[in-house]
């Protein structure tokens, strides 16, 4: 009886860190029934109880439009970018990825930022404290020069996204990771200036937040989804005040514990959130 009663305790202290705080960030259920107020987040009604415990990652509808929400705990987790094998092409795509890794040290992955044809980042890039790409303020067309554009970067369990002119003013010390796409979501808890409410651009998206008690959250749609909509499930249901858009219709994740390996067009930066080992 008492190891079930630690079980069971273990069990919610870990529920509890691995769903973001406040009310539920699903407003419509899976099932489809109307959801009644809940003062914690239900997991969907397709989880399993394994999935609860061993995946970051958690598939939820969001105004009629179904997302996976991925959570990085600075505790729980460490964030690093990958581009290819040492002295190598970069890997283009999750399946080659995975083949280079131990599978069980990893939450998850998903491509992270914009690259060119070779698959090369075409802004900063910082992998393993290597600087491979500079800082890119350049103007042009695309949704990586729809500014503000910004950065993603960190240390250690530090985990921070800013637009790129705030990122070149304030920071001087380069990270042990980093990754500059565009456009920015959310900058300083308003939705970018240009982004309409649900413009007509409709693709596979995914992007990145941080929210105020240093977690990451990404996001990638299961089906097309526009910027507006994706920008509104940061400011107002995860409450994360800065978001920068990834990448969209080459957007793909890997996520282990559930068999999920995406397959499409070569992608380029990717981005690895790796399990920290127990004590």
């Amino acid at each position: 009886m008492r190891t079930t009663i630690v079980a069971l305790v273990l069990l919610a202290l870990t529920a509890c860190e691995a769903q973001p705080e406040g009310e539920p960030v699903a407003r419509a259920r899976i099932d489809g029934k109307q959801p009644t107020a809940s003062p914690t987040p239900e997991p969907s009604p397709t989880a399993t109880l394994a999935s609860q415990v061993e995946s970051a990652c958690r598939s939820i509808i969001f105004e009629d439009t179904p997302l996976s929400h991925c959570l990085a705990v600075p505790s729980r987790h460490s964030i690093a970018m990958e581009l290819g094998p040492d002295s190598a092409a970069p890997f283009r795509s999750l399946t080659d990825f995975a083949r280079a890794q131990e599978v069980d040290s990893i939450a998850f992955a998903m491509n992270a930022g914009m690259f060119d044809d070779e698959g090369k980042p075409i802004g900063y890039f910082v992998e393993n404290s290597q600087r491979l790409q500079t800082l890119n303020t350049a103007d042009g067309e695309g949704n990586f020069h729809m500014k503000p554009n910004g950065v993603f970067y960190g240390s250690g369990g530090e985990w921070v996204v800013r637009s790129t002119d705030s990122f070149l003013a304030n920071v001087t010390d380069r990270p042990e990771f980093g990754t500059q796409s565009g456009p920015m979501l959310v900058i300083d808890g308003k939705i970018h200036p240009t982004i309409t409410h649900d413009g007509p651009s409709r693709l596979v998206r995914n992007a990145v937040g941080v929210d105020d008690d240093g977690r990451a959250h990404f996001v990638i749609s299961n089906a097309p989804i526009s910027f507006g909509k994706l920008a509104r499930f940061y400011k107002d249901e995860l409450d994360v005040k800065n978001a920068l858009f990834l990448d969209g219709n080459v957007s793909l994740m890997w996520n282990p514990s559930t068999d999920r390996l995406d397959t499409g067009a070569p992608i380029g930066p990717i981005v690895v959130v790796k399990k920290k080992a127990s004590e």
